[in-house]
């Protein structure tokens, strides 16, 4: 009984000092060409990647395909643009910049962008985009307070604020719609996973 014992301690001891597993990844550096800054935010199953950089006193946003091409990503007669999210169909979401307001945005395959903005709010923002076109993302209502948003298939807007907090972003959604985002309350900053009927 001792032996055994002994041999559970010594097993307790190797794992405590073992650490935690470190996987070996191989990184690539992303840089649009002449950007002082580049921001990778969203990849799908093809490997195509989207995100955002800063060139002069603007940033645009950018789309890295498989080939190894960049293409810059500005929606019409914006201030800025960045690209969030993108779907393994190739659908872009993020948001512009006209002024002071923030719009959420989508790019289609065919290369048209949609303005996505909720009924009433200050301003709007996309961060994520499911394989079903379910489109996730933050507002600002009229009084200030910002909320998490789900955009249905159907065209339908639903509000989503973690309870007890006074402010919720939604960033990302999967194939199932489960989503995910932070939100803040009294205590700080927490994530959060949202199942539909839960």
């Amino acid at each position: 009984m001792n032996q055994l014992l002994c041999g559970f301690a010594a097993w307790g001891l190797g794992v405590g000092l073992t650490g935690p597993a470190q996987a070996q990844y191989m990184y690539t550096r992303l840089d649009v060409p002449g950007a002082t800054d580049t921001v990778g935010s969203g990849i799908n199953d093809a490997g195509q990647i989207v995100g955002y950089y800063f060139i002069g006193d603007m940033y645009h946003g950018f789309l890295l395909d498989v080939d190894g091409s960049y293409t810059t990503l500005d929606f019409p007669g914006a201030d800025y643009t960045e690209a969030l999210g993108i779907n393994d169909a190739g659908q872009i979401v993020g948001y512009y910049v006209i002024g002071d307001i923030f719009h959420g945005l989508q790019l289609d395959v065919e290369g048209s962008y949609t303005t996505l903005d909720v009924s009433r709010s200050g301003s709007t923002g996309a961060h994520g985009i499911n394989g079903a076109g379910q489109i996730v993302g933050s507002y600002e209502d009229a009084a200030g307070r910002s909320h998490g948003f789900l955009l249905d298939v159907d065209g339908s807007y639903t509000t989503l604020d973690v309870p007890g907090a006074n402010y919720t972003e939604a960033i990302g959604i999967n194939d199932a719609g489960q989503i995910v985002g932070l939100y803040l309350d009294a205590f700080g900053v927490h994530g959060f996973l949202a199942t539909a009927g839960g």
